[in-house]
């Protein structure tokens, strides 16, 4: 653990200005950017300190939104869904504007209501080079992409692989009124099943560039 700066001591906590939400350490919350007609930046506190002076200064490790990453937003990223970087900083903490939840990929699509305050995490994203931590995953339907938690899915009943009502040539409002699917190559003489494939996250990690200030 490193150690707090001669004139610094650590705080347990720290109360969000304006409001009585407490903040302590290995919390996640929002923060305020430069650009106000941006969306709040997320990150998770690592650490609380406050100087001679009382100002309070707060470590923490940026998650990034998939259209801040080297790769942009690509059609399988849900409107919730974070990267956890390796990028640390140190920021004033009266730049945070309120907290939030982080939740594992399984756990948020276990939500029955989806707040305001709630993201998910299924990646760890280098900043420097792109690349995602895991770099593949598992992907569903006909058209062999991974999964979205925000696009409505139906599972068939013979193979358990989901499908995107459009695939399989249903509207949402159909998909929605099943009671039972089989897709069609269930339903078909051929029993033959292909592997599950997986999808390649990363947009290449050749590509080198510097991790970016989050600029007040």
């Amino acid at each position: 653990m490193a150690k707090t700066r001669p004139g610094r001591k650590d705080l347990d906590s720290y109360t969000i200005k304006g409001t009585n939400k407490i903040v302590r350490a290995g919390d996640c919350v929002l923060m305020r950017p430069s650009d106000t007609s941006k969306p709040p930046y997320v990150a998770r506190v690592e650490k609380i300190e406050q100087d001679n002076r009382n100002n309070v200064k707060v470590r923490v490790r940026w998650y990034y939104r998939p259209e801040e990453s080297i790769g942009g937003r690509r059609q399988f990223h849900g409107a919730k869904e974070l990267f956890l970087s390796d990028h640390y900083d140190t920021q004033s903490a009266h730049t945070i504007e309120g907290k939030c939840i982080v939740h594992s990929f399984k756990n948020y699509t276990k939500l029955e209501n989806v707040g305001a305050e709630d993201y998910y995490c299924r990646f760890e994203y280098k900043a420097g080079t792109g690349a995602f931590t895991p770099d593949r995953v598992a992907v569903y339907c006909k058209c062999e992409m991974p999964y979205n938690p925000d696009d409505l899915m139906v599972q068939c009943e013979g193979c358990k692989d989901w499908y995107h009502p459009a695939c399989v040539g249903m509207t949402i409002e159909e998909a929605k009124k099943l009671d039972h699917f089989v897709c069609s190559e269930c339903s078909s003489d051929d029993d033959m099943k292909k592997p599950l494939a997986t999808f390649p996250v990363s947009s290449g990690s050749d590509v080198k560039v510097e991790p970016k200030r989050r600029k007040r």
